[in-house]
């Protein structure tokens, strides 16, 4: 088994822990890379910090019809402005 591990993989692995889909060896091999890269403990501490901000904030969408509705009135407004 390689414990060194590149940090395009550390950061993947750092992706899977935080929706809980990595495996036994990928924290393992995190854990051992985030011990020496920096770069990707600050992108880890950084992604934790997002799924926390998400988690926190109820965060929502819109339907395509309501899209739709909120781009006609845009339309409209910027239509309105640019007659005066």
């Amino acid at each position: 088994m390689k414990l060194k591990v590149v940090c395009e993989d550390a950061n993947h692995f750092c992706d899977k822990k935080q929706y809980k889909e990595s495996n036994f060896w990928e924290k393992g091999k995190l854990y051992f890379h985030l011990l020496y890269c920096k770069a990707c403990r600050d992108y880890s501490n950084n992604n934790s910090k997002l799924s926390e901000f998400l988690d926190k904030n109820k965060i929502f969408t819109i339907t395509k019809s309501e899209k739709e509705i909120l781009q006609q009135r845009v339309q409209r407004f910027i239509n309105s402005q640019s007659k005066n």
